[in-house]
């Protein structure tokens, strides 16, 4: 090897080192190499592991396992988003001619999701009421298709806590599968998989990543259907990069301390607020939800919140809020919206890690102009 040309393509993969990092390093290749034709025979007869990261990557892998461990579950896959991790999920379940059940105050995204893609794959969806056991059974016993239950851990936006044990009975007595979203909750909160879910999901861009710096989605539960799973990402191009996996798993490192700071913000939020307006929180989890009273101008009141940033998003460090209507369930009907109550006045604000009075002090700022601007307003 003599010429430059050479020796800048080749230089940096000649030396062989043995490297004992502290944290796994990024695999950031799209493909790897083998040494001769019978090795790279071997990996069909599965004596390796990687060949394209599309199919596998140890960055990849890492995070699924890595959210596994934390759920409880044997298995887990990493996807491109969280959105990609429920499609492919569902589809490790159901195929053309099968039915869900699934909660009607699920995640905008997810009820388009449901709704209309499975629809053009011959897949059938029932929303129903999920607190009413009245409105699912029926379903059970009128639809024999149905081959899976869907709910979020902690609905969004309205925070209802689902009721595994509800689930776990029917998954037992006509045998279908359950599957939960566990993005809000997070496996701080709660581990659905050890309540009886057989897959649970994440929007991992939200708490497991934690600083709004990657797009990412988890998929943990049974083996079975968790290799059925990875079918599915890997056949239809739903697979995450090694950087945004690996930018994850840096992520979760710190998952718990946050969780801790931001749950317990949302505690002192939601105490704040309730004395002044209409407030969902469970007791749980970093979110609070609550309604702009009449009296205050919707614009007005989110323009008036300082450095607390408007985002369609959640669950990165900084104290953050949104505005469902006009997002996350923007694509809903008037009457989907009406149905599940969200209205132009619903608030979901995202508890950060900042300095509980800090974020207490701008929420009261905010009300304060409102009071200066209606001295009538008692709030």
């Amino acid at each position: 090897m003599t010429t430059i040309r050479t020796k800048t393509v080749h230089t940096a993969q000649m030396e062989e080192r043995t490297i004992r990092p502290k944290v796994l390093p990024i695999y950031q290749t799209s493909a790897f190499s083998f040494s001769s034709l019978e090795e790279l025979e071997g990996y069909y007869e599965g004596n390796s592991t990687y060949l394209y990261s599309r199919t596998a990557n140890p960055n990849t892998d890492a995070l699924g396992q890595t959210v596994a461990v934390l759920e409880g579950a044997p298995k887990g896959v990493a996807a491109s988003s969280g959105t990609s991790a429920i499609l492919a999920g569902i589809l490790a379940v159901v195929k053309s001619g099968d039915h869900i059940i699934a909660a009607e105050d699920v995640y905008g995204g997810t009820f388009l999701l449901l709704k209309e893609e499975l629809a053009l794959m011959g897949i059938q969806v029932h929303f129903a009421d999920f607190s009413d056991v009245q409105a699912i059974e029926p379903l059970l016993i009128d639809f024999p298709e149905v081959k899976l239950l869907f709910s979020e851990s902690i609905t969004n936006p309205f925070l209802r806590e689902e009721d595994m044990a509800l689930l776990s009975q029917f998954k037992k007595q006509y045998g279908v599968k359950v599957m939960i979203d566990n993005t809000f909750a997070t496996p701080y909160t709660m581990q659905p998989y050890e309540q009886g879910a057989d897959l649970v999901v994440h929007s991992a861009t939200k708490y497991l990543g934690g600083h709004s710096d990657v797009t990412a989605g988890v998929l943990v539960g049974e083996p079975d259907l968790i290799e059925l799973a990875e079918k599915r990402i890997v056949n239809m191009g739903m697979n995450l990069s090694p950087f945004e996996a690996w930018l994850t798993i840096r992520g979760i490192k710190t998952l718990a301390l946050r969780m801790k700071a931001q749950t317990e913000n949302a505690q002192a939020i939601a105490d704040f607020l309730r004395e002044r307006t209409t407030v969902w929180y469970p007791g749980k989890g970093a979110i609070v939800s609550f309604e702009v009273p009449e009296r205050i101008g919707v614009s007005t009141f989110f323009s008036s919140l300082g450095w607390i940033k408007i985002v369609p998003t959640l669950a990165g460090v900084e104290t953050t809020v949104s505005y469902p209507y006009g997002t996350s369930h923007r694509a809903l009907s008037e009457e989907e919206k009406t149905r599940i109550g969200v209205t132009r006045r619903i608030v979901r604000l995202s508890a950060g890690i900042e300095g509980t009075e800090d974020i207490l002090e701008q929420l009261a700022s905010a009300f304060n102009i409102f009071r200066k601007k209606s001295p009538s307003s008692n709030a």
